[in-house]
């Protein structure tokens, strides 16, 4: 029987608890259930395969919601809203007093977020968001004065194809200012948290890596007790999610965060009991290509849970 082990420090009283809460106790013996209580190996749905099961979709009009930073390896942080569609500036636009100069076929290609229902995360001042009063109307998101658009080609989270067009739009860094290359060096390619929730446009909150990618589960493994059946040429596609510390994590309860160890003696990181891995097949941040592959392989769920077809 492979079982897990607590990655992060912490009290043996915890440290037992943890222990008994993916199937196996100090004695080796049953414990309790993981929290989304789904026990043992779904029966078999099909050969293991790659597969394209999200569709893309398009930035809108929506209000941005909770702003995030995430972390890119050229342009250091930038900011996206809550769904994971990065925000732009316009270098034509003024901060003070705030302006938009947007307006018409310009404001298709780059729809102005809207100024209700945005709030900041962690890495971003409050203070700094605000509203303008556009041409029509209508009330623009502003950040540190500059108002906030999202780019008609970005289709999926974590896409960056607006930034630099033109020479005259960029990526908002979260101080409002330009995410730049320089932004990204003086970080020293720092990632961000090592797990993060985004909420994407198809499947809703789904958890990433640090590195963006979006984690998935596999059917054939089991959570009771925890089990990875992802071997041999599995491997080359599916790679198992390394262990975290679960103080650095965002949107996901840290008590569902554990470690399982294979049968080669590597670690991977367990959610609610249920390895996790990323898929070879995502070429970029934000991509969920790999959700319903063989009708085996699901983007999971902050709780743990398998994102919804």
């Amino acid at each position: 029987m492979r079982t897990r082990r607590c990655t992060a420090p912490a009290a043996a009283v915890a440290a037992l608890l943890l222990a008994t809460a993916c199937g196996t106790d100090v004695y080796g013996q049953g414990g309790t259930q993981p929290a989304a209580n789904q026990a043992g190996v779904p029966e078999y749905g099909g050969e293991y395969e790659g597969g394209y099961g999200s569709a893309d979709a398009a930035a809108t009009i929506d209000p941005a919601g909770q702003l995030i930073v995430r972390s890119t390896p050229d342009l250091g942080s930038v900011v996206t809203d809550s769904r994971g569609f990065t925000l732009y500036r316009f270098e034509e636009d003024t901060a003070d007093p705030p302006e938009s100069t947007c307006n018409d076929a310009c404001a298709t290609a780059w729809p102005p977020v809207p100024a209700d229902d945005a709030s900041a995360t962690e890495g971003i001042d409050p203070a700094l968001l605000g509203e303008v009063e556009r041409a029509d109307g209508s009330a623009q998101l502003t950040l540190a004065g500059r108002p906030v658009y999202r780019y008609q080609d970005d289709t999926a989270p974590g896409d960056i194809n607006g930034h630099g067009v033109n020479g005259t739009w960029n990526a908002l860094a979260p101080d409002g200012r330009p995410a730049s290359a320089d932004n990204a060096q003086a970080a020293g390619g720092e990632e961000g948290p090592a797990l993060s929730v985004v909420q994407d446009p198809s499947l809703g909150p789904i958890v990433t890596d640090a590195k963006g990618r979006t984690l998935y589960r596999f059917d054939k493994d089991s959570a009771w007790p925890m089990i990875s059946n992802c071997e041999g040429d599995c491997l080359d596609t599916w790679k198992p999610a390394q262990p975290v510390d679960p103080e650095d994590v965002k949107g996901v309860d840290a008590e569902l965060i554990s470690t399982l160890e294979r049968d080669d003696g590597t670690e991977q990181l367990a959610i609610d009991c249920w390895p996790v891995y990323w898929f070879t097949g995502d070429e970029n941040p934000g991509d969920t290509t790999g959700h319903g592959a063989g009708d085996l392989w699901f983007a999971v769920t902050p709780s743990g849970a398998k994102a919804p077809l």
